[in-house]
């Protein structure tokens, strides 16, 4: 499976295509409070920033400074602004933090990115104060959510999955490392608020696994979606997904 380029395509439809409301990230913070100390200020590393949709929300809830990470320089260059938050050029191998200088760490739908996990993981230890937690959010190849677009087409489901690796095998890339998995919850927020804000979403085709798939199958998937459009819930849409939760 190849990298995905950021800088080539996504940058440009990102930001919109994968926004979060404030009810999502909501839901998300909470699902982080729930594993740390009350105390505040806590210091974050948000690796894999992006255009920054969570990032700030970080700041927000529990008072930064936050460090945003971020390989893409197009999505850098994008990224929401945050009098607690500073953006960085580094990846997942190299995070440009001193040793011990984050209270938490958050890796949100990036995992699957990452080249070289072992160095990753030992990284990722490095900047964690000792007791500090880590959230790594991803799909598990064994374990995708059940989106209704999957549903649909199967074959974009198969393309999805094929990026990840399976959830034995991602709490394994980090407890290698010494890090020790302390939780495992699933998170259910809402993607969008109707189906056809969801579908608008889609057809920007924001999401990293289009990079995997021939123009035929995206164009296939589309006029599959439009037929079946009638008979799905025109409703809020929500997402479950995994959130592990590893203790330095």
């Amino acid at each position: 499976m190849g990298k995905v380029d950021y800088d080539a395509r996504l940058h440009a439809v990102y930001a919109a295509g994968r926004t979060m409301s404030h009810d999502a990230q909501e839901t998300w913070l909470a699902a982080f409070a729930r594993h740390l100390p009350e105390t505040r200020p806590l210091t974050w590393l948000d690796l894999g920033s992006g255009t920054g949709r969570l990032t700030p929300a970080l700041a927000r809830a529990f008072g930064g400074p936050v460090h945003g990470v971020e390989p893409s320089d197009k999505m850098r260059a994008q990224a929401v602004a945050h009098p607690a938050v500073t953006y960085a050029a580094g990846s997942a191998e190299s995070i440009p933090l001193p040793d011990g200088s984050c209270d938490a760490a958050v890796l949100f739908f990036v995992w699957h990115h990452v080249v070289d996990r072992v160095a990753a993981a030992q990284e990722l230890r490095r900047v964690v104060k000792p007791g500090g937690r880590l959230f790594v959010q991803a799909n598990f190849a064994d374990r995708m959510p059940d989106v209704w677009w999957f549903r649909v087409m199967p074959e974009w489901r198969a393309a999805d999955a094929s990026q990840f690796r399976t959830q034995a095998q991602v709490e394994g890339d980090f407890t290698a490392a010494g890090w020790r998995l302390v939780a495992h919850d699933q998170v259910t927020w809402v993607r969008s608020p109707s189906l056809a804000a969801d579908v608008a979403r889609l057809r920007l085709r924001a999401v990293s696994a289009f990079e995997h798939m021939t123009p035929e199958t995206v164009e296939a998937g589309f006029a599959r979606i439009e037929a079946a459009l009638p008979s799905l819930d025109d409703g809020p849409q929500h997402e479950t997904n995994d959130l592990l939760v590893f203790e330095r």
